[in-house]
């Protein structure tokens, strides 16, 4: 693939028009006028900010950019913290408009994927503990979280139970019924493409008899996976398993993926009030978001988790909660 360096040229970044101007990056297609004016596309996924697909640069005309050799490479550029922050911000503001659409039933399933305590369930549990206060009183559960493993059978039974128009199964860190073939067909007949959905048990279960559920039933509900794996990085059978899930559901990266990048998010969390209701001064506030970013390689998990546990040793031990906490939330060297 040809690259091109940038000579004079504009892209919107968080609707901003930016200057380009000298970046390299690797051409898809050449010079085209538009409805907007001209532009040439490019490969936004090879330079950091930028999004990881191809993107049209604002030129005048083909004098707007030049081929550059073989021996130049696609500009290696860093992130601003700002740029990460607000990357991420808007990541999960993504996510509490995909879980509306999730509820209304305009996407019918959604795999969220991010490491873990960052705050993927709090975002998507907000979003529908808002819904379920605002409805009807006496329509029953609207959303069910379902946390750990679960055999084929419960899947079933759980499916069953929530199958009606605007209810939303919840699987959080429920990775064990992707591994499993049973559970995996019926989460495929779940979430067909179909205008009817049926859900099937074709062989005799107590089970079903016994809690009165039939052996197939009309699935009209949506369903959110939260997981902490990075479907594009798993290998093997899993990953078969993992793409045939994947072709049903809109997947979401909330592209937290460096210790930077956690940090940022950590400190973005407490910027927005996470420790508000502690009995806490400002100064040991920052103390603690200082502890948890100078030690973030030997801290057991760098997560909002460990944020909460520190702030309980400062409240519990004003004087020696870091002593405290190197003793409980860090790893022995």
């Amino acid at each position: 693939m040809t690259n091109i360096r940038i000579v004079d040229g504009t892209y919107k970044i968080r609707g901003k028009d930016t200057d380009v101007a000298g970046l390299v990056f690797p051409l898809v297609e050449e010079f085209k006028v538009g409805n907007k004016g001209g532009y040439v596309t490019v490969d936004g996924a090879a330079v950091n900010g930028f999004p990881d697909r191809n993107i049209k640069i604002k030129v005048a005309g083909p004098e707007g950019y030049e081929q550059v050799g073989a021996e130049v490479q696609s500009t290696v550029r860093e992130e601003s913290d700002a740029e990460i922050v607000e990357r991420i911000r808007e990541r999960f503001d993504m996510l509490k408009d995909m879980t509306k659409a999730v509820k209304k039933g305009s996407v019918r399933a959604m795999i969220v994927s991010g490491p873990p305590g960052v705050g993927k369930s709090h975002g998507v549990e907000e979003v529908l503990d808002r819904y379920a206060t605002m409805e009807t009183l006496g329509a029953g559960k609207t959303h069910e979280v379902i946390k750990g493993a679960m055999s084929p059978i419960g899947l079933y039974c759980k499916l069953f139970n929530m199958a009606d128009k605007g209810k939303v199964v919840v699987f959080d860190d429920c990775d064990s019924i992707f591994q499993d073939d049973l559970s995996l067909n019926i989460l495929k007949a779940a979430l067909d493409s179909k205008k009817n959905r049926w859900i099937h048990w074709n062989t005799d279960s107590f089970k079903l008899r016994n809690e009165g559920v039939p052996d197939k039933f009309k699935f009209e509900a949506s369903a959110i996976f939260i997981t902490n794996l990075k479907f594009d990085k798993v290998k093997g059978k899993l990953r078969e398993h993992l793409e045939a899930l994947e072709s049903r559901c809109h997947y979401m990266d909330l592209t937290i993926d460096t210790d930077k990048d956690k940090v940022l998010r950590i400190k973005q969390v407490v910027a927005d009030g996470m420790l508000d209701d502690r009995k806490l001064e400002d100064d040991v506030k920052t103390d603690i978001m200082d502890f948890v970013d100078i030690n973030k390689n030997k801290l057991r998990e760098l997560s909002l988790r460990t944020v909460l546990k520190v702030a309980d040793l400062a409240e519990a031990f004003p004087t020696k909660w870091e002593a405290m906490a190197e003793n409980t939330v860090m790893r022995r060297a």
